[in-house]
């Protein structure tokens, strides 16, 4: 995706031919690290950078700009201390921000009065953000912010799918409205800092709901993933104070905009959008670091062609796993809390794990998911409450193929809890990711953090951002296998036949159960 905002571009994407690089010393090309074997050949870590090269923008940090937050309590004193230092900007890309999270709230006023100069910008979305309308909400808390210090210094906007209008809109329920589309980034700037996380900004992501969040210290990666924000923003509707209404908010569709709003003319927004964020042909810089960061988003919604760059990234990374003998003898972890991988995904996983005489490449996989027990939707009321079944009798199909295949013995399938949902000690479990081990390695080389839940709605009808962070730093790799290690800390191996125990059934209402799951389930 590429944009222009006041004559600066955003570079999103970046497609150009398979040329010799260089990582770490060891020559390579895209070719020959494919066919050659994988005890002479060179190195996997060199066929992996040629296809993403190919893909998506390559930024060249040292690994100790690094750092990977290892609790949700970290998390959130970690943001609280880096907005209360801010100098120059802060940027909050989030799903939504909890309605109660005054503490919060209070943070970012506390800056903005210390420092006249700090500006602050919140991009959510539009459906969630203003779910509890005319009660409380994230839009009317965030208003606060406005009224006190002026949209000159607070620019709150709020995205709305162009996929909800007209009748469709005005009558389908909300909660259920959501399944047509979200803003689901999670991008936490400040200064020359990014948090990139999973996690949105409420009560139970600062305390008892486990995900990932890595700190990039590195002003050009805060600053690309800055642009991609505010480029948004500029698609989005303007969040403002009810001045008739200091409780109420507004939302305006800002002439500065360009497009028009998508709920006025959905046709002319996406021809506006696929104009606005086109990739262009350009090479980064390279020199010779051990870590590569790669910005992947996928912005299908707005993309006429589709453009984006997570999911040809995913598929390209597992298909090198599947298809190169340089592979062979390598592991992967796979996570999601909502367990509703997207198929393509899940035949290439179950590919590379593949005995077949003929398969290049032989892995060993784990499939990481929430227990029933710590999934977000686990007591809810109503047809939400039917979830969990639907993503057990999800888990269950995939060990069905995986038996299929003939990869029991390569692919494990493991379920987090840590207490049960709604009792003082339960937990929930929301990471997502793929960690990658090369063969001989200890720990991992690569690792997709980010947004996503590599589900069907999240490669068509959300917008989300992520990085694939690319390394042979032995440090960082030791972090990464610490990331993995404690995410795995509270899980268990799952088999087909605990799925098939009692209270592990699903009943007559998984098919409704399995739909919600397709339009709304992983939106969280």
């Amino acid at each position: 995706m590429f944009g222009r905002i006041g004559g600066q571009a955003l570079r999103c994407a970046s497609r150009r031919p398979a040329v010799r690089r260089k990582l770490c010393g060891r020559k390579f090309s895209a070719q020959s690290a494919a066919n050659a074997p994988a005890a002479s050949g060179p190195s996997p870590l060199g066929a992996i950078t040629v296809e993403l090269d190919r893909i998506a923008p390559r930024f060249e940090i040292s690994a100790s700009q690094v750092k990977i937050l290892d609790s949700p309590a970290n998390f959130y004193s970690t943001l609280k201390h880096k907005i209360r230092n801010a100098r120059r900007r802060v940027y909050l890309s989030t799903l939504y921000i909890g309605k109660t999270e005054y503490e919060l709230i209070d943070t970012l006023a506390d800056a903005l009065r210390e420092n006249p100069d700090l500006k602050v910008s919140v991009l959510t979305d539009a459906l969630r953000g203003t779910r509890e309308t005319p009660n409380p909400s994230c839009a009317s808390l965030l208003c606060s912010l406005v009224d006190e210090f002026g949209p000159e210094r607070v620019d709150i906007r709020m995205f709305h799918t162009p996929n909800l209008t007209g009748l469709r809109k005005r009558y389908i329920p909300r909660r259920i409205n959501e399944g047509w589309g979200l803003q689901h980034m999670k991008l936490y700037g400040i200064d020359d800092e990014i948090i990139i996380s999973g996690a949105n900004l409420s009560e139970d992501y600062f305390t008892n709901r486990l995900d990932r969040y890595h700190v990039f210290d590195s002003k050009a990666l805060t600053d690309y993933y800055a642009r991609i924000h505010h480029a948004i923003c500029s698609l989005s509707f303007r969040v403002l104070p009810d001045p008739l209404n200091k409780s109420a908010y507004l939302l305006e569709w800002p002439t500065s905009n360009g497009a028009p709003s998508p709920l006025d003319d959905t046709k002319a927004f996406i021809e506006y959008t696929s104009n606005f964020l086109t990739p262009p042909l350009s090479k980064l810089p390279t020199t010779n670091p051990q870590t590569f960061v790669y910005p992947v988003a996928q912005f299908t919604p707005l993309l006429k062609p589709d453009t984006s760059t997570e999911f040809p990234a995913v598929t390209s990374i597992l298909r090198l796993l599947s298809e190169s003998s340089a592979f062979a003898g390598a592991r992967w972890l796979f996570t999601a809390g909502y367990f509703n991988i997207h198929p393509v995904l899940s035949s290439l996983l179950i590919a590379s794990t593949s005995t077949d005489c003929k398969a290049p490449s032989t892995a060993q996989g784990t499939v990481l998911t929430a227990s029933p027990w710590a999934n977000g939707f686990y007591g809810s009321p109503g047809v939400s409450g039917m979830l969990p079944a639907a993503y057990t009798h999800l888990s269950a199909r995939f060990l069905d193929r995986v038996a299929a295949a003939q990869a029991t013995n390569s692919i494990q399938l493991k379920e987090w809890r840590r207490g049960t949902v709604g009792t003082p000690d339960g937990w929930t479990y929301h990471a997502k990711g793929l960690w990658v081990t090369l063969p001989r390695e200890e720990h991992p080389s690569l690792t997709f953090v980010g947004s996503s839940n590599y589900t069907k709605r999240s490669y068509s009808l959300d917008i989300e951002v992520g990085a694939l962070v690319v390394t042979d730093d032995q440090e960082l790799q030791r972090k990464l296998g610490e990331e993995t290690e404690w995410l795995q800390k509270d899980s268990k191996p799952i088999s087909r036949e605990d799925l098939m125990l009692t209270e592990r059934r699903v009943g007559w209402n998984v098919r409704l159960a399995m739909w919600i799951v397709e339009k709304v389930g992983g939106a969280l």
